[in-house]
């Protein structure tokens, strides 16, 4: 108590000074807070949008070739077939656990008076797991829609709403009546589709094609990108073979991997986290100058003091204990302030701009989510207080704690 009633008094005594130097500091730990905060808003709305699908699994396009390849030129428009789903799940089966597809048309869908026109993607059971759709009300397709050709229907909410429709009714996709089965819950930052089995929309829509559509699938075992890549350039040489493509044509067919998409967004994310907490760190950097500087002063202005506490045998570790703490307590206690600061604007930002969305026409995306800071960052925060305030005070401790007692005296 003694030791901080006499860093109470020492700060009482330079109020300005020691006012100005803290507001450098809670200004420096500040700016890490709003800058924190900002990044991981920024950061959170970029993972709600990969978070969307699932991690671990991958789409597959058809192309266009860019290599000409056994007397055929480049240019040439590749479409999967159906033997390419048969080459996804039966040669690759120790990677690729479950293979489906999607073929897409367009259409209207109505219900009496009530009519809307949209995407329509005939998928299997498969893909309410890669796209994390989320149902509402009724089920998903299934493999009996699929063995049977059922026409059936899956409707987002909102769409279920436009056409006052509900589970078990029947409306009309063009000429064809198809049951509603199930309602999805439409997510705000994507296109909304209509889902049926893609047996029945192959047959009514693409009986006449050989073209496939899409194919998605799940994996396991990869966990690098060294194995992905691996994984991508075998299964891109055996597709492209089977359409007679140069197997190292990279635009025959394009490969959507959202766990390579995963790794490069967390890499990213590192990065940005790390310029972050640099920036903030050399803005703080202003005030541990400040710190230091003012303990310099205060040891100049205490000189004859540590010569006489020396003299009547005060050790040097005691002097410089006393400067360290003072440095410390003065760097936490404005630290903090600014802490409290900077949290209360980051609360403000998530108020105003949180959750703010950005409406493109076809969707609609979140920039801006939950730009907050969490209890890790303040404990990191607060020990880059502790630690800044020993710098601080370390070179005016040194320089205190070498006064020699017969100069100190004569200083005065």
């Amino acid at each position: 108590m003694e030791l901080l009633n006499e860093i109470w008094q020492t700060a009482r005594r330079n109020k300005l000074r020691t006012g100005l130097t803290g507001f450098a500091v809670a200004w420096g730990i500040f700016m890490l807070i709003v800058l924190l905060g900002a990044g991981n808003g920024l950061i959170n709305a970029n993972m709600t949008q990969m978070n969307r699908f699932l991690s671990n699994s991958m789409v597959v396009y058809g192309g266009e070739t860019s290599m000409p390849y056994q007397g055929m030129q480049e240019g040439r428009w590749i479409n999967l077939k159906a033997r390419d789903i048969d080459i996804s799940s039966e040669e690759f089966q120790t990677v690729i656990d479950e293979v489906g597809a999607q073929y897409r048309t367009s259409g209207m869908v109505s219900n009496g008076q009530q009519y809307l026109t949209g995407s329509i993607a005939g998928v299997y059971p498969n893909h309410i797991k890669i796209d994390k759709v989320e149902m509402l009300q009724g089920r998903f397709i299934n493999t009996i829609d699929i063995n049977g050709k059922r026409k059936v229907l899956v409707i987002s909410n909102k769409q279920a709403k436009e056409l006052k429709t509900h589970v078990g009714q029947y409306v009309k996709v063009g000429n064809f009546a198809f049951k509603i089965v199930g309602i999805y819950k439409e997510q705000e930052n994507g296109r909304a589709d209509m889902f049926s089995a893609y047996s029945t929309i192959k047959s009514i829509y693409g009986a006449k094609t050989d073209d496939a559509g899409r194919i998605e699938f799940t994996f396991h075992g990869l966990e690098t990108e060294g194995d992905n890549e691996a994984f991508e350039k075998e299964y891109r040489q055996r597709i492209n073979t089977a359409h007679q493509a140069h197997p190292d044509d990279e635009s025959a067919i394009w490969l959507w991997n959202r766990y390579t998409q995963n790794l490069q967004m967390q890499k990213g994310i590192g990065i940005i986290r790390t310029a972050l907490w640099v920036v903030g760190l050399f803005t703080l950097l202003s005030g541990i100058v400040g710190v230091s500087n003012i303990m310099l002063i205060t040891v100049k202005e205490r000189t004859h003091e540590f010569g006489i506490r020396k003299a009547i045998g005060a050790k040097p570790w005691s002097i410089l204990k006393l400067i360290i703490i003072e440095s410390i307590i003065i760097t936490t206690i404005f630290g903090y302030i600014g802490m409290i600061l900077g949290i209360a604007a980051n609360e403000y930002m998530d108020a105003t701009l949180g959750h703010t969305k950005v409406d493109a026409g076809l969707f609609k995306a979140t920039m801006f989510l939950d730009p907050t800071v969490g209890l890790d960052v303040c404990f990191e925060a607060t020990m880059v207080m502790i630690i800044a305030g020993t710098i601080a005070g370390l070179i005016p401790a040194f320089k205190a704690s070498r006064i020699r007692p017969i100069e100190a005296l004569r200083a005065d």
